[in-house]
């Protein structure tokens, strides 16, 4: 048998055994849907197994990269083990952590919110824990009661509970970018959002290039809802006099938003190649970007046509939820700027107090990322962006 590739050592896992990779790697699996990489080394005559982290949280080619640390630190002459040993930092409390995190990221009107909820749903199984112990198990453990009672508060505190291992562990953006989907796997599917399916975000790249594929207005405005973010209706009813695509801005008039308040987009350079795509086509009997072969609106129904003739149930709003979802699990942009980019109303009127921005320049970086996620060319990756504060 060769060495692994990331789709054999995921075939692995339904069958407990051991799965040698070569230079002494090897994926140890307990249990199906459990399993551990351990380095197998000698050194004078004797053999030890060191391990190398799970499965969930440590990718096939970290993995070789950490055996690899390992066998160099063993020839040398020094101990492998103190490789494995806790960073500084590590051994903190996740209580202390996260009330510190609370106190110096999340601004003044959220901070009785926050501790509440970590009161009541984190701290009774996670607050005396080390930061090295608050892994998926635990945080699974930890979410079990609420995760199908209520699943927005269960996503919340997962959320909260990942950012809080981001700030406080020194390897935090490296080591989790999969935590949030390893936490999922070991709990029941959560009831559905509203009425509006939602697409893992995980899936969107694979989407897109299908809709990359297809043909028709419909599949462009699809594509375009997905890139911004927006509301379907938002984009049915979007004009070309709202849109700068020199400066890569979309400004919605109040009267085409929900809130009926203005809102700016920035723009992608995969946004503005799906708009330059509409402007190939556009009609000069209609000021609408994406309009139906009458020149009027488009229906939803247009665009919900485009996904069920891909196979795909999920409806059009649902990508909002996606798009949430990823900005919450894999980058670092804090909350209210997350809300800002999906022109969400700050219910909290001391937290609206604060808040005198739309943070336009900070959700560019933010829309930069997600169209570079959503088109995959960084599917998988964990964004780190800079911030001057979170929430």
């Amino acid at each position: 048998m060769g060495n692994l590739t990331a789709a054999s050592a995921k075939a692995a896992l339904r069958t407990p055994g051991r799965y040698r990779d070569g230079g002494g790697l090897m994926l140890y699996v307990r249990e199906p849907g459990k399993a551990s990489w351990v380095a197998r080394l000698q050194s004078e005559g004797k053999r030890r197994d060191y391990g190398l982290g799970s499965y969930d949280l440590v990718s096939l080619a970290e993995a070789r990269e950490k055996a690899r640390a390992y066998k160099r630190e063993l020839l040398s002459g020094g101990d492998p083990l103190a490789l494995s040993r806790p960073p500084e930092g590590m051994t903190r409390l996740f209580r202390e952590t996260a009330l510190e995190f609370i106190e110096t990221k999340v601004s003044k009107g959220s901070r009785a919110r926050e501790r509440a909820r970590l009161e009541n749903h984190a701290f009774p199984k996670l607050g005396k824990l080390q930061l090295q112990s608050v892994d998926a198990n635990a945080i699974a453990d930890c979410l079990a009661p609420i995760w199908q009672k209520k699943p927005e508060t269960a996503r919340k505190v997962r959320e909260f509970i990942i950012r809080t291992l981001r700030f406080g562990r020194p390897d935090g953006a490296l080591l989790i970018g999969n935590l949030a989907k390893a936490v999922s796997d070991r709990l029941p599917a959560q009831p559905p959002r509203g009425n509006f399916a939602a697409m893992d975000y995980r899936d969107v790249p694979a989407l897109m290039a299908k809709l990359e594929a297809k043909s028709g207005i419909g599949a462009l405005a699809v594509r375009a809802t997905i890139l911004t973010a927006a509301r379907s209706g938002t984009i049915r009813e979007a004009t070309w006099e709202e849109l700068d695509l020199e400066n890569a801005v979309w400004s919605i008039p109040g009267e085409h938003m929900k809130m009926r308040r203005p809102h700016r987009i920035p723009l992608s350079a995969e946004t503005v190649e799906v708009f330059r795509e509409a402007a190939n086509i556009r009609r000069a009997d209609s000021r609408l970007i994406f309009p139906s072969r009458t020149g009027g609106s488009l229906s939803d129904m247009t665009l919900t046509k485009a996904l069920r003739d891909l196979g795909e149930r999920a409806t059009v709003h649902g990508f909002r939820s996606a798009f949430e979802d990823w900005a919450a699990e894999q980058t670092s942009q804090p909350r209210e700027i997350r809300r800002a980019a999906l022109a969400h109303k700050v219910e909290n009127e001391v937290e609206a107090a604060y808040l005198r921005t739309d943070f336009f320049d900070k959700r560019r970086g933010l829309m930069d990322a997600w169209g570079r996620f959503a088109t995959g060319k960084e599917a998988g990756q964990v964004i780190k962006l800079k911030t001057s504060r979170s929430i």
